[in-house]
């Protein structure tokens, strides 16, 4: 009797074993889609939207589809980001610092306003103060 009740009880554990649900990982939102060593932008509030990945400079944001679309950020690089207002790095810039500071929401001055990215470099004119940072 207990050989016959072992061999119903394994194929039972084998079919369970099959059966069990295999648990995905979470797919990344927001901000967590950007990859280490990058910098990002994203077309929505606090990284959601479409996002571009850049690691070099980029001096027109239209062939990847974000020109004067960006309202979030996140800066994962090294590099000190500095943002224009015009394609191939004119106009006025903004800046993204590299580390814990370079991720946030544009401010609303700023947002659908870049067109192109660079790398560190000298960077240009300031785009003015945002609203409640100056004094």
């Amino acid at each position: 009797m207990r050989n016959a009740l072992r061999a119903l009880l394994v194929p039972a554990a084998v079919v369970a074993a099959v059966a069990m649900p295999v648990s995905t990982a979470h797919a990344a939102d927001g901000y967590d889609r950007c990859p280490d060593g990058s910098y990002c932008m994203f077309s929505g509030l606090d990284g959601t939207g479409d996002m571009i990945t850049l690691t070099s400079s980029t001096p027109d944001l239209a062939v990847l589809g974000m020109s004067g679309r960006g309202e979030s950020d996140w800066n994962r690089t090294s590099s000190t980001i500095h943002l224009w207002s015009g394609t191939n790095y004119t106009g006025c810039t903004a800046v993204t610092s590299a580390g814990p500071t370079g991720k946030g929401n544009f401010f609303p001055d700023f947002r659908d306003f870049f067109t192109s990215v660079q790398f560190d470099g000298p960077g240009g004119p300031s785009c003015g103060t945002p609203p409640g940072e100056g004094g």
